[in-house]
C-alpha cells in the first residue's frame, strides 16, 4: 500500500491533476490562436475608389511585458493607466484575469505595403498556472506572498471575480465511419461520419433504403445517390466502383441496383447531374457551386482540393461497404459508448472553436473591421487600423462565453462556477467530464459503466439523480494526450509509406 501511495504523490507532483486542461491552453495561446490567424490571411474591404486595398495578418502576441521575455495579464485602471495584476487582485476585485492581444496587420494599397502597425484587438481571460500566468513561474513561498494556495492546482479562470471552470466535453470522435440502427422508417442502416476540419464539423449521414439505394445527407444536399457523388468524384465506370468496394460477392451484389440511379457515364455528366438535383439554374454558376461542394464541404478533413475528390472516393465507397456488411450481419454495428469511438474537448479545443466563431462570425470581428473601413472610406476618410478594431468585441464575448457557459451552437454548461467546499471538490470539479446527452430522456446505454473506461473514467463517482453515468469524472491517474495537427498526421504518413516501399 504504501508503494502505491508513494508512486501517486509521485504522479501528483511530477504530472499534476490538471496538467492536461493547462497544456490545452497553452497550446491554444502558443498555436492555434496564430494558426486561425493564418488560416484568414488577409482582410479585403472593398473600396473601389481606392484601389486594390487589403490588409495583411501577421505575428499575434497575447499580454504585456512583465520582465525580460516575460508576457502576462494587465488591467486597465478607471484613469485610464495600465499596469500588472494577480489573480488574488482579480477576486478581490470583481475584475477579468486577462490579458490584451495584439496582432500585426499590414494595409497593402495596389500592392504597395504602408508599414505595419501592432493593434490591440481583444482581451483573452488567462488560466491560472498557463504559460502566461505569473503563478507558474512562483516557488511555493512566493505563491503564498502572493496570497494563493501553494497546493491550488490552477487550471480555471476568473471572471468578473468570480472562478470558472471549462468541463470537458465528451464528443463522438471525429472522422470515423460509424454505423448504427436507425431511427427513421423505410432505412436499415445509417453511417455517421463527423468530418473535422480547423475547428468546424461537417456532418454526412449515408443511409441504406430497404430497396437497397445507398443515399448521402451532408451540407444543403439531402438524399443524393450515392452513385452519382461516386462518378462526380472520378469513379467513372461501374467495374471502378464494385472492384473499389469489395472482393466479397455478395457486398457487390447488394451494392448492383445501385448502379442504375444514375445515367451519367463520366464525371463531368455526374457534375452536371448533382446540380440538377440541387436544382441550380443559373448556367453560369452551375459546375462552380458544385465543385464547391465537392471541394470545401464533402469530407473536408480529407482535403478541400480538386485532387483529393479520389481520396474522397474511395473513403465514400468504404462507408457503403460497411453499411453494407452491416446489413448483410457480416460485420457488428458499431459501439457509441465504447472509448474508442468517443473524444474530449479540452479547453483548447472549446476556446479555438469560440474564438474561431468571434473572429469570423456573421458579426464577427473581421466582418465589423470590413464593414468600419468601407463606412469611413465613403465618407473620405482614410482611417488609422486601431480606430477600426473594436477590440471590446472579441473582449466581450469571450468573456461572457466563460462567464455564463453558452458556446457555440446552441451548448450550455460548457462553463461552470469553480466548486470550493472543500480541496477535493475542487479538483474533482477540474476533472469533470459532461456528456452531450440530454438529461431528461433515458439513453440508459449511455449511462450505463462501459468496459473500455477502466482506467480513464472513475467507475463510481457520478451524481445520483437525471445526470447519473452523463456527469462522469476522470480516474485519479487519467490522462489525455494532445491530437495530433494535420502537418504532424502527414510527416507520420510519409513515413510509413517509405517503409512500406522498401518492403
Amino acid at each position: 500500500m504504501k508503494e502505491y501511495m508513494s508512486m501517486l504523490k509521485s504522479f501528483v507532483k511530477e504530472e499534476g491533476l490538471v496538467k492536461f486542461q493547462i497544456d490545452s491552453y497553452n497550446d491554444f495561446i502558443e498555436n492555434r490562436i496564430q494558426s486561425i490567424i493564418k488560416q484568414i490571411k488577409e482582410i479585403k474591404p472593398e473600396v473601389p475608389d481606392l484601389g486594390d486595398f487589403r490588409i495583411k495578418l501577421g505575428k499575434c502576441k497575447i499580454g504585456k511585458p512583465l520582465g525580460t521575455d516575460v508576457w502576462g495579464p494587465w488591467v486597465k485602471e478607471a484613469d485610464g493607466s495600465e499596469r500588472p495584476i494577480l489573480p488574488l487582485e482579480a477576486r478581490m476585485r470583481n475584475l477579468t484575469y486577462s490579458a490584451p492581444m495584439y496582432l500585426e496587420m499590414t494595409p497593402t494599397l495596389n500592392d504597395i505595403e504602408s508599414e505595419t502597425v501592432t493593434v490591440n484587438f481583444g482581451d483573452l481571460p488567462v488560466m491560472l498556472k498557463s504559460k502566461i500566468c505569473p503563478l507558474s513561474k512562483m516557488d511555493r513561498d512566493e505563491l503564498i506572498k502572493a496570497g494563493e494556495d501553494p497546493d491550488d492546482p490552477g487550471g480555471y479562470f476568473i471572471v468578473n471575480g468570480t472562478e470558472r471552470v471549462l468541463v470537458l466535453i465528451e464528443e463522438i470522435s471525429p472522422n470515423k465511419i460509424i454505423v448504427e440502427k436507425p431511427s427513421t422508417p423505410n432505412v436499415t442502416e445509417v453511417a455517421r461520419i463527423h468530418s473535422e476540419k480547423d475547428g468546424y464539423i461537417q456532418r454526412h449521414i449515408i443511409e441504406r433504403r430497404a430497396d437497397g439505394i445507398i443515399r448521402i445527407n451532408f451540407a444543403n444536399v439531402n438524399k443524393l445517390p450515392i452513385v452519382v457523388l461516386l462518378r462526380a468524384l472520378g469513379l467513372e465506370t461501374d467495374r471502378d466502383i464494385i472492384m473499389t468496394l469489395s472482393d466479397d460477392p455478395e457486398v457487390q451484389q447488394e451494392f448492383y441496383p445501385n448502379l442504375f440511379e444514375t445515367e451519367s457515364a463520366t464525371a463531368k455528366e455526374a457534375i452536371e447531374e448533382i446540380a440538377d438535383f440541387l436544382k441550380i439554374t443559373q448556367k453560369e454558376y452551375r459546375q462552380d457551386k458544385v465543385n464547391k461542394l465537392l471541394d470545401k464541404y464533402l469530407l473536408p478533413h480529407l482535403g478541400q482540393e480538386k485532387k483529393d475528390r479520389y481520396t474522397k472516393a474511395l473513403y465514400l465507397v468504404k462507408a457503403c461497404e460497411k453499411v453494407i456488411r452491416h446489413y448483410l450481419k457480416k460485420s457488428p454495428k458499431d459501439d457509441l459508448d465504447h472509448y474508442s469511438n468517443k473524444r474530449l474537448k479540452l479547453s483548447g479545443d472549446l476556446l479555438e472553436i469560440l474564438f474561431r466563431s468571434v473572429l469570423l462570425g456573421k458579426w464577427g470581428l473581421i466582418t465589423r473591421i470590413t464593414y468600419n473601413y468601407q463606412k469611413l472610406t465613403k465618407r473620405g476618410r482614410f482611417p488609422p487600423l486601431q480606430s477600426i478594431v473594436e477590440s471590446s468585441v472579441l473582449t466581450n464575448q469571450i468573456t461572457s462565453a466563460i462567464a455564463i457557459g453558452a458556446w457555440v451552437g446552441g451548448r450550455t454548461g460548457v462553463s461552470q462556477r469553480l466548486e470550493r467546499g472543500s480541496f477535493v471538490k475542487t479538483l474533482s470539479h477540474t476533472r469533470n467530464v459532461l456528456s452531450p446527452l440530454t438529461s431528461t430522456q433515458e439513453h440508459f446505454e449511455a449511462r450505463v459503466l462501459h468496459p473500455t473506461q477502466w482506467g480513464k473514467i472513475d467507475p463510481s463517482q457520478t451524481p445520483e439523480g437525471a445526470t447519473i453515468g452523463l456527469r462522469k469524472y476522470l480516474a485519479i491517474m487519467g490522462q489525455i494526450t494532445k491530437g495530433a495537427t494535420e502537418k504532424e498526421i502527414k510527416i507520420i504518413e510519409d513515413i510509413l509509406s517509405k517503409e512500406v516501399e522498401k518492403k
